[in-house]
């Protein structure tokens, strides 16, 4: 099913649909969820952060498994995974468990996605590589993009109104329901082409090699450093900026039950995906370095995070997310792009594991200290906090565009010789 390169986007394309759907049913009341677990926004934002701190301290275990046994193998696995912590959650939520079960179940949470990080988009890339692609990957990602925006679009209105015509843990059950169907999917339809599986020799031994081919493929190479130091600033601001935005507009309605109010806001991101996904390749077509599309579409970004937290009204709230989402969405098929273009097909899912263990990173500091920050400020001013954090990621892509990297002049994205 998986032998041409059309056939391999359809794939990946349901990948990031189910993947998405799943995931999004819970992303419009998540932090709402949270809190109605009796969670303070200190607690809830800490538990998003163990969640990340999962994710960075098993982004080299799983990686064995998707450098080793395959990214089939580790794919399956992510599901299960997240299938079971995310019943736990609801259990944690109908119990109200204290605060150190849900950070343990946020860590375990965090294990499942790490099963993903990496290992989808190596196969993507590998086994577009393998069937012929000539395309500009630029296109591939944008498509995946629109995909992701859709699923979210759909996955959150949904879990929105669920949760406010049912419960709060209704729309959980609902992704563990899809989780299931994306298992059975993938076990017949995702085959790995383009990779062949290898011996582990042991996942310690294993570990310090991925370690030191991370450091060889990834952080030897002078813009792919710049640009994985850059991640922990905007990954975790990110993650803050969109849960934040559900009891922030609730606040700012003046209906905490609103639950349908929280969705919709989710869906407007949605949108905002599949228009930052339908602009990427338009992007890259009229600048010449992709670094420099990255540098407007940070700052944009942080602008208008800066502007969420001065202006405190709904509809430009809204607005200003919206268009902080469509910069963020229009520049990860760019980014994707590049990094992909510097490194070698034999390291490639470790090395983006390295880099998304590094933006995780950022996500275990920023997101409690901002969840404090609106404890003790309010939610406004947490978003002018996290557009200054933001803003800190600039220095670092001006000096991956400095090195010139030759990813730039390789439109298909092609990887270097192994």
């Amino acid at each position: 099913m998986t032998s041409t390169p059309e056939q391999v986007q359809r794939v990946y394309l349901t990948l990031m649909l189910g993947n998405t759907l799943a995931a999004s049913f819970i992303w419009g009341i998540n932090t709402i969820f949270l809190l109605d677990a009796g969670l303070s926004n200190l607690e809830a934002f800490a538990a998003n952060a163990f969640f990340t701190a999962g994710m960075v301290l098993f982004e080299i275990p799983t990686g064995v498994v998707a450098d080793t046994i395959g990214r089939r193998a580790s794919y399956l696995a992510g599901t299960l995974t997240l299938m079971a912590t995310t019943l736990l959650y609801v259990l944690l939520w109908h119990i109200e468990g204290p605060f150190w079960a849900w950070a343990v179940v946020s860590m375990l949470l965090g294990l499942g996605f790490t099963f993903f990080s990496g290992a989808v988009e190596a196969w993507l890339v590998d086994a577009l590589h393998a069937t012929g692609f000539a395309g500009d990957l630029e296109q591939v990602f944008g498509r995946g993009q629109i995909v992701t925006g859709i699923g979210m679009l759909t996955g959150s209105v949904a879990g929105g109104y669920v949760a406010q015509l049912t419960s709060l843990g209704v729309p959980f059950l609902m992704r563990a329901g899809v989780l299931i169907v994306m298992f059975l999917f993938a076990g017949y339809a995702m085959r790995d082409i383009g990779f062949t599986a290898r011996r582990s020799d042991g996942t310690l031994r294993e570990m310090r090699a991925i370690t030191a081919d991370s450091v060889e493929y990834g952080w030897r190479v002078p813009a792919v450093k710049w640009m994985m130091l850059a991640s922990p600033f905007t990954a975790g601001v990110g993650i803050y900026a969109f849960y934040a935005l559900q009891p922030y507009l609730l606040e700012l309605v003046g209906d905490p039950g609103a639950y349908g109010i929280a969705g919709i806001a989710a869906a407007l991101v949605a949108g905002s995906q599949i228009l930052g996904g339908l602009a990427a390749p338009w992007i890259r077509r009229r600048v010449r370095l992709r670094p420099s599309a990255l540098l407007t579409a940070i700052a944009s970004g942080a602008a208008a995070l800066a502007l969420i937290g001065l202006i405190r009204e709904f509809w430009a709230a809204v607005t200003l997310i919206a268009i902080w989402a469509m910069f963020n969405s229009a520049a990860i098929p760019i980014r994707q792009s590049y990094v992909n273009g510097l490194i070698p097909s034999g390291q490639r899912a470790t090395i983006l594991s390295f880099d998304s263990m590094l933006g995780s990173t950022g996500g275990v500091v920023i997101q409690p200290v901002l969840g404090r920050a609106a404890d003790v400020y309010g939610y406004a001013p947490s978003y002018v906090f996290g557009a200054a954090i933001t803003a800190l990621a600039l220095p670092f892509v001006a000096r991956s565009r400095a090195e010139h990297a030759p990813a730039d002049a390789n439109r298909d994205g092609s990887p270097p010789p192994p």
